[in-house]
């Protein structure tokens, strides 16, 4: 058929966008610090704040694709995201970026996020779902390593802000053409229950708060202790942090225990607690934490020690970089082919060891000016592993559960 690939292709043009979006700021961060006449530390607080939006309406986002129906969902996300992207690129201080990226950008990501998921379940089946979503991940994988190169050349000889510009046209783009998209949901009469989406949100942003505020306030033991009025904040001597983190925990508890009562009742949770019954799901949902817990470490500290103590550039930083972009392109192409001769469980269990040798080898890379050739190496290797996780995670979660609830996983995947 024709235009069989097209509808994975306009969806892999937005997932490109999705990710590619935090990685090229990472390298961008020195320029845009002097800029915007802002600091380093203000602009690691944009990007984990983008981050953190899209973790607290995740699940928010994956149940308004089913009740405005998953392609109108990604639409509107599209138009958002576009507007936040256009924001971002006139940004003239700090505060006008971080409306545009972290908020504006990141509510947009919660809606186009999940319907990428659920609609590559909808528009495929059987060994051609499997290929679209290996698609998918391969371009995730491309838009990680491609990254740092786009921003670093870009912001070296041009400016950052046509990062966002561009950014703008390609999800206009994905609007004009998703007329092609197959759609098999539709708009339900469906409320959101209100006080499931105020606990997930609010149980998300006290957890990850709490955890950004450790490295100024400690974990446990306080190091700058807040004040309020005058009165410094350290109950029996245990910082403010462990607190924080854990009435988290108790808001998120008390969020899952409303979904089973909802649940039970054959009400409208916000989340099916049933569907992590599932062992596949678990274990994806575990292994695609994992995977992004390693990305979310060499992609926020290594460019930030490149530039920063350093002195890099963001072309030099992306160039630095450059081994475990290869990497992760090959790999997940590679992954995408390997699916018709490898069981996905071999093929992400060979990502998996793949991380973590490249993992050590960073650590035994270690050393002020980053030059010995092992970090190299344990680049490409962490590469390797990422790529070939890619090509697979995204559909051995949705092929967990039936094509209803695939809004729902991904609105779970979003926030893992």
């Amino acid at each position: 058929m024709k235009n069989k690939w097209l509808p994975v292709i306009i969806l892999a043009f937005a997932e490109f966008v999705m990710v590619l979006d935090s990685t090229v700021m990472n390298v961008s961060i020195s320029t845009v610090v002097k800029d915007l006449n802002t600091t380093v530390t203000s602009m690691q607080a944009a990007i984990t704040f983008y981050t953190l939006t899209m973790a607290a309406l995740m699940l928010l986002g994956g149940k308004l694709g089913d009740i405005w129906g998953r392609k109108r969902t990604l639409m509107i996300g599209a138009i958002v995201y576009a507007m936040g992207s256009f924001i971002t690129s006139i940004s003239q201080n700090f505060t006008m970026l971080f409306i545009g990226w972290s908020i504006v950008e990141g509510i947009g990501a919660v809606m186009v996020i999940p319907a990428i998921a659920a609609l590559t379940a909808s528009n495929y089946t059987g060994k051609d779902r499997v290929k679209a979503y290996a698609i998918i991940g391969a371009v995730a994988g491309a838009a990680a390593a491609a990254g740092p190169l786009i921003g670093g050349y870009v912001t070296t000889y041009l400016s950052w802000r046509y990062v966002f510009a561009a950014e703008v046209i390609i999800m206009a783009g994905v609007i004009l053409f998703m007329k092609y998209i197959r759609d098999n949901s539709r708009p339900s009469h469906t409320r959101i229950d209100i006080p499931s989406a105020l606990l997930s949100s609010s149980g998300l942003i006290l957890v990850v708060f709490g955890l950004l505020q450790s490295k100024a306030w400690g974990l446990i033991e306080p190091r700058a202790i807040p004040t309020i009025g005058g009165v410094e904040i350290a109950p029996f001597g245990i910082s403010i942090v462990a607190y924080i983190i854990a009435l988290g925990v108790v808001v998120l508890y008390l969020f899952w225990r409303r979904q089973q009562k909802l649940e039970s009742k054959n009400a409208n949770p916000l989340l099916r607690i049933s569907m992590l019954k599932s062992a596949q799901l678990k274990s994806g949902l575990g292994v695609l934490l994992a995977q992004y817990l390693v990305i979310g470490a060499v992609f926020f500290v290594i460019p930030v020690y490149l530039q920063m103590t350093l002195g890099l550039d963001a072309l030099s930083t992306g160039l630095r970089i450059l081994p475990l972009s290869i990497a992760l392109v090959l790999a997940s192409a590679i992954g995408a082919r390997l699916v018709d001769k490898w069981s996905p469980r071999k093929i992400i269990r060979a990502g998996q060891i793949a991380l973590v040798l490249g993992v050590v080898f960073l650590l035994a890379s270690i050393d002020i000016q980053l030059q010995k050739p092992i970090f190299s190496i344990g680049m490409f290797v962490v590469g390797i592993g990422i790529g070939l996780l890619a090509s697979q995670l995204g559909n051995i979660n949705m092929s967990a559960v039936s094509e209803k609830q695939t809004s729902e996983v991904g609105g779970l995947q979003g926030v893992f």
